[in-house]
């Protein structure tokens, strides 16, 4: 059963990344990071119980965001989505044991990654240099 779950997450995430292009870029992060999150808990459920689970928790929802961002923001959305999933993997297995611990990392993997992909895109909207019209001199 767990292997046919992991298959489904990366079936799903591959078929996301290949097909969704109308998709805001954001959304696709979101996406991406919640199915690795998910991927993540379970293998590392499997291999080392609940710590297993939460660092599994983490690179996957990391991965799953920078395999998704674009380069510029790929470092932001891979941090926000670490640290989303595993938080969000401790609240939700001490709320709600094995499946809370699942839907705690999808949702908070998805929501570091879109927030880390926003605040890279805010950041390099502002940073940009003002251009001064050079008069003739």
């Amino acid at each position: 059963m767990k292997l046919k779950a992991f298959l489904l997450s990366t079936t799903l995430l591959s078929s996301l990344l290949a097909v969704n292009a109308y998709a805001d870029s954001t959304t696709r992060v979101a996406a991406a990071s919640a199915l690795g999150s998910v991927a993540g808990t379970a293998i590392g459920r499997n291999m080392g119980g609940n710590t297993g689970a939460t660092i599994g928790a983490a690179l996957g929802g990391a991965g799953g965001a920078a395999i998704a961002s674009d380069k510029r923001n790929r470092t932001e959305s891979a941090i926000g989505g670490a640290i989303g999933g595993g938080a969000g993997q401790a609240v939700g297995n001490s709320m709600g044991g094995k499946n809370g611990g699942y839907i705690g990392s999808a949702l908070g993997a998805a929501g570091g990654a879109a927030l880390g992909n926003k605040i890279s895109k805010d950041k390099a909207v502002s940073s940009k240099p003002k251009k001064y019209k050079r008069r003739h001199r």
